[in-house]
């Protein structure tokens, strides 16, 4: 596959590995000539210099032969504008549009993506992202991930394995055996940064981070099998009042009833403006690291502090001092992953990473094949992929023993008519039958080729 990539920032970068290292060809393009230098010495791709929204620079690109143009500059016009330069000169067949400026996205202007307009396949919202990911983690007190897949019906679910986990040092495998009702797959653990596939013999220990991938319905009984068993919190303060504050108050608002929330603003236009937009929310003027601000929002009895400046610093220690005043739960928002390693250590309970979602929302576009959704499990570990088995996959009529996935690839669920089946050795893989699975990033070529279509389907 050929793919133009507009940007060679945190997240274009992160897109060009990801593709260059499955053998796509790649071409980045962007004004900063050593952002372009380092990419083009770093990765196996094409770097150009210049303005992504230039045709004659789409042209040098190779954008009349790509089949992917992804637009992710810092700049949301330039973003839009290549696309509309791919498609009415280039006839590329498919754009993808980071866009920040909530103004573009809002209902009433629905119209000015389609076909007719500016012809964007997919747009991609960090803002909404980050909101929407925090508001699960909200939902699930205990996860430090949550996402949806498969219609709601199955979750992915990562939690950190405290010392009260009832179910560490257990080898996987006696765990059904243990917890009979227990019907979830443990497909990834990360243990000192290292993140690695479990087999049967394995076990967690104190400290582990592991996905897990389950029934929606019993993910409260997942959840208190690690030790998790508090409600979900019904009081929350957000420091910031930005985009992804303002999205994240609004989602409160409209989605999480009985849930009150507190937005602690610095600038005092913005905090004014933010009052306007949230009628049932409280808005307070002033510093999130100032101890006098933080008691009158009433950190002490808050069960949610959740820091999303534009300021990594800012929201770290808005975080730590939060939670030494009393908040149970704090989430910090954090775009420099050099600090991943000491957030935990830290004392911080979430993090939440605009980019890694981001690139998980462009994957999710980029996979081939029946594949329905993508999440990244961190940028250097795997993907878990919701796809679906068509007659011709060579997947159909065997046993998950008899499946032989490439190695770093392991069956978390499968969507059978309206049920959710915990696979098992014996299970048998139908037509139709909708996969959630986790692979390794050196192994997901080799996925998508079983959930490929052939020729003769048709």
């Amino acid at each position: 596959m050929k793919v133009v990539i507009c940007g060679a920032g945190l997240v274009g970068t992160s897109i060009a590995r990801h593709l260059a290292g499955e053998n796509n060809d790649v071409t980045v393009i962007d004004q900063d000539a050593a952002l372009v230098q380092r990419i083009s010495e770093t990765l196996d791709v094409r770097g150009i210099e210049g303005k992504a929204s230039l045709p004659n620079v789409l042209e040098h690109a190779g954008a009349k032969d790509a089949d992917m143009l992804i637009a992710v500059t810092f700049s949301d016009e330039v973003n839009m504008v290549a696309c509309q330069v791919g498609h009415s000169l280039f006839n590329v067949p498919t754009k993808i549009a980071r866009v920040r400026q909530q103004s573009y996205l809002q209902p009433i202007w629905a119209d000015l993506f389609s076909r007719d307009n500016m012809p964007i396949d997919y747009i991609i919202s960090p803002e909404r992202e980050v909101a929407r990911a925090i508001g699960r983690r909200l939902q699930v007190p205990g996860a430090i991930d949550v996402v949806p897949m498969v219609d709601g019906l199955v979750r992915v679910v990562g939690v950190v394995c405290a010392e009260n986990c009832p179910i560490i040092d257990t080898p996987l495998r006696q765990l059904t055996e243990l917890f009979s009702d227990l019907r979830i797959v443990i497909v990834g653990i990360i243990r000192n940064d290292h993140g690695m596939v479990p087999k049967a013999e394995d076990q967690m220990l104190v400290g582990d981070e592991v996905y897990f991938i389950c029934d929606a319905e019993h993910l409260t009984r997942a959840m208190a099998s690690f030790g998790y068993e508090e409600p979900e919190g019904r009081s929350v303060i957000i420091a910031g009042g930005g985009n992804i504050g303002l999205t994240l108050a609004e989602e409160i608002e409209a989605e999480h009833e009985g849930v009150s929330a507190k937005v602690i603003e610095h600038g005092a236009d913005r905090a004014r403006y933010v009052a306007q937009m949230l009628p049932s929310t409280m808005v307070l003027n002033g510093d999130a690291l100032d101890g006098e601000i933080l008691e009158e929002a009433g950190v002490q009895q808050s069960e949610t502090f959740v820091a999303v400046t534009n300021d990594d610093e800012v929201n770290i220690l808005a975080a730590l001092l939060a939670k030494r005043n009393g908040a149970k739960r704090v989430v910090s928002l954090i775009n420099k992953m050099t600090y991943g390693p000491l957030i935990t250590t830290l004392g911080i309970d979430v993090v939440v990473n605009p980019r890694a979602l981001t690139v998980s929302s462009i994957l999710q576009h980029v996979r081939r094949g029946r594949i329905k959704g993508v999440y990244s499990v961190r940028e250097d570990f795997g993907e878990v992929i919701e796809a679906e088995a068509l007659e011709t996959s060579p997947l159909v009529g065997k046993t998950i023993r008899e499946a032989k996935l490439p190695p770093g690839a392991i069956f978390g669920a499968i969507k059978r008519g309206d049920k959710v089946i915990a696979p098992r050795a014996d299970t048998v893989i139908n037509a139709e039958d909708v996969i959630v699975l986790f692979t390794t990033y050196e192994a997901v070529k080799k996925v998508e080729k079983l959930f490929s279509v052939r020729l003769d389907f048709f």
